[in-house]
């Protein structure tokens, strides 16, 4: 049988996104997203709780999020939940968990980047990164802008 690994996070971003290159010339942006619950408790009360989520994004989408998204803009995120291990400066072992982001779809108003509400930017399934930490990049064809 085989196993799923899909996400899919409507939020806010906490920052503007931070596209960097790789050695091999590929882009990559990181951004938080914020997603919030709320309820009522027992006492009638409202809570609210906020978690924030680790997005990454490759190639040409990864371009267009740092061109056209920017903090407090909604998005829609499909991807897959990855976590890294690495070493701190005291030698301990840490964890980072991270959104491997296939789809974004820019959401809400324009206020946050020239991009029309609900566009949306795919890198299909061979988005992502290896354990090296260097993504592979679709086609041009394959994405659709």
């Amino acid at each position: 049988m085989a196993s799923v690994n899909k996400a899919i996070i409507v939020g806010n971003l906490g920052k503007d996104p931070e596209v960097r290159y790789t050695q091999s010339g590929q882009a990559m942006a990181r951004f938080s997203v914020a997603t919030t619950d709320t309820w009522t408790d027992r006492d009638n009360g409202r809570q609210e709780r906020t978690e924030w989520h680790n997005i990454v994004v490759w190639g040409k989408q990864a371009e267009t999020c740092g061109q056209y998204l920017s903090k407090g803009r909604q998005v829609y995120i499909e991807g897959r939940i990855q976590t890294r291990k690495f070493e701190d400066r005291e030698g301990k072992e840490r964890y980072f968990t991270e959104i491997n982001a296939q789809q974004v779809t820019f959401l809400g108003s324009r206020d946050g980047g020239g991009a029309r509400s609900g566009q949306s930017f795919d890198d299909g399934p061979s988005g992502g990164f290896d354990d090296a930490g260097a993504g592979s990049v679709p086609p041009d064809d394959d994405v659709p802008f």
